[in-house]
């Protein structure tokens, strides 16, 4: 890439990054702003106003929006039309202590660490003594891919009538939040195609990319992305006075064995191509007692972070219950060996505890309480619904465990029991195999790409993007069987929270993602490396979307 076009994109990075947008914060409608006004400022937005355009998250609180900008090439009358995304907010800054007012000012913030170099990590010294490297919140995930795509796309605006084909970037707000920007802009990429006839090619994000341990030279382009799934659990114990132990069963025994047998276990991790997801892990797990007492907790929760490549969310949901079950069973095994051996200092009979392990899916809950109560379960499940919508503090997650929780008080058993469901967010993992056109041929652009970039760097491409993106809306499974395992099984889907899937079939994209390097995202000391960042990584971003332009 030029130095020229280098600088440019180190100019609109710079200006991107000092627009503080911090997610759910009115600086996210600054940033918007600004990217929207350097469209305009081309000649090309100046002819065609109609080509750009913000797009909002429907019933936002605080009226984010995001960009949507369409560049059409006057060579010949191409519809082929690649897609670009880029994320505008940020997290927060609260970690930069006494230099907050510098931590969206990369020069000057990166001239003010020089002053406490003495105290900072020995890498991030090396990195700072070096002057390879910018600092600033923002700057690397993922203003500087922003500022890729839009260089990108001014230089090819200035020589739009030697350009075949067509452009769309979408930058969006809310990924670091619930992805409302993503979503809100899916639609309106099915409608532009379907007005415009456009052949959608590929959906292109330039997120950030970085070591993937610890001396590792490789910068790499990904193909595809990782998927999430948070597979929860309602745990149901039979409460007892602390005096009298052994007569009930403590929920949060029980989810500590299903902690312990799916925390951090690689028996869930899914591999493809040589290529491994991460083991899920816990994000939250705590019991449910709202208050004091000598009683013990009724009832626990906690939830997981599950990445996937390749599993799917019916075939998740069944690891999880049969996880679940190993795991109250030897929660049920290991207190009557501990009951025995008390029964035997205290000189008592020692009969075995009454517990039995069951686990149920939320659907499976569902139809129990269903038979029971027929249409009164949905009038009670829509009235509850209803109360909670009008309360801004319940979030997804807590909607969805309510939910549960309400179905569950209608059962008319009491026995303990584990009810296995999903809680949102759900991010489809998008695997590209190359068995369909569209796949090959992205596996062929980029492959061309990397192999005539001639540069000092490494550069190595692979399946999946490891970090969790708007990516994974690009597209959504067709198999009906794994969409009702999703939504029966997410209580308030389509209520508290809704996915465009079926635009998202409609999409139907593969994706990658080629991003600048740098260390440290969500950190004080977040970086990127300018020489990668400024001019190899926009020629890998130009070469993949001129090589899909034209042989497509």
């Amino acid at each position: 890439m030029n130095k020229e076009i280098a600088a440019r994109i180190e100019q609109i990075a710079i200006e991107l990054t000092k627009e503080l947008s911090v997610v759910e914060t009115l600086g996210e409608l600054d940033s918007v702003q600004k990217i929207y006004n350097i469209f305009l400022e081309m000649d090309y937005y100046k002819e065609n106003p109609n080509h750009i355009k913000f797009v909002d998250i429907v019933k936002d609180k605080l009226g984010r929006k995001s960009v949507l900008s369409i560049l059409k090439g006057k060579k010949g009358n191409s519809k082929k039309t690649v897609l670009m995304i880029g994320h505008t907010d940020t997290v927060g800054i609260s970690d930069y202590g006494s230099l907050k007012e510098y931590a969206n000012r990369p020069y000057e913030l990166t001239e003010k660490f020089k002053e406490i170099a003495p105290t900072l990590p020995e890498e991030v010294r090396k990195d700072l003594e070096s002057g390879d490297y910018l600092f600033g919140r923002g700057i690397f995930d993922m203003k500087t891919g922003d500022a890729i795509i839009i260089a990108l796309m001014e230089h090819i605006s200035k020589n739009i009538e030697d350009f075949e084909g067509n452009l769309i970037y979408a930058a969006v707000c809310d990924e670091e939040g619930n992805s409302g920007g993503m979503l809100s802009v899916i639609p309106e990429l099915v409608k532009i195609q379907e007005k415009e006839g456009f052949e959608y090619l590929a959906l292109l994000d330039t997120d950030y990319m970085t070591s993937e341990f610890e001396g590792d030279e490789n910068k790499y382009v990904y193909i595809g992305t990782v998927g999430k799934l948070m597979p929860s659990f309602y745990v149901v114990g039979k409460e007892t006075h602390v005096g009298e132990s052994f007569k009930g069963i403590d929920p949060n025994q029980i989810a500590s064995s299903i902690t312990n047998r799916i925390n951090l276990n690689a028996d869930f991790c899914d591999v493809a191509e040589g290529e491994v997801s991460l083991p899920p892990i816990t994000l939250k797990q705590r019991d449910l007692k709202p208050e004091y007492s000598v009683q013990i907790a009724k009832t626990s929760t906690l939830f997981f972070n599950y990445a996937t490549h390749c599993s799917t969310p019916d075939e998740v949901l069944v690891k999880m219950k049969d996880a679940a079950t190993e795991a109250f069973q030897s929660t049920i095994d290991n207190l009557n060996i501990q009951y025995e051996r008390f029964c035997k200092l205290s000189g008592r009979e020692y009969k075995k505890l009454p517990w039995k392990a069951r686990v149920l899916t939320y659907e499976e809950l569902y139809t129990k309480v269903k038979s029971e109560m027929g249409n009164e379960l949905n009038k009670r499940i829509e009235k509850v619904t209803e109360e909670m919508l009008k309360d801004e503090s319940i979030d997804q997650r807590d909607f969805s465990l309510k939910l549960v929780e309400e179905v569950h008080s209608l059962w008319s058993d009491r026995e303990p029991v584990v009810i296995v469901y999903y809680t949102p967010p759900y991010y489809p993992h998008i695997y590209i195999e190359g068995n369909v056109p569209k796949e090959k041929a992205l596996l062929n652009a980029v492959a061309d790409a990397v192999s005539t970039t001639k540069s000092d760097y490494k550069l190595v491409y692979k399946k999946f993007f490891p970090y969790i993106s708007d990516l994974s809306y690009g597209a959504a499974p067709k198999d009906p069987k794994i969409i009702a395992a999703l939504k029966n099984n997410m209580p308030g889907f389509g209520t508290k929270y809704d996915l465009p899937l079926e635009d998202m079939q409609k999409l139907d994209l593969p994706v990658l993602d080629i991003g600048p390097f740098g260390k440290d995202a969500h950190k004080f000391t977040e970086r990127i490396e300018k020489k990668y960042s400024f001019e190899v990584a926009p020629q890998l971003v130009y070469k993949t979307i001129m090589n899909l332009l034209k042989n497509n």
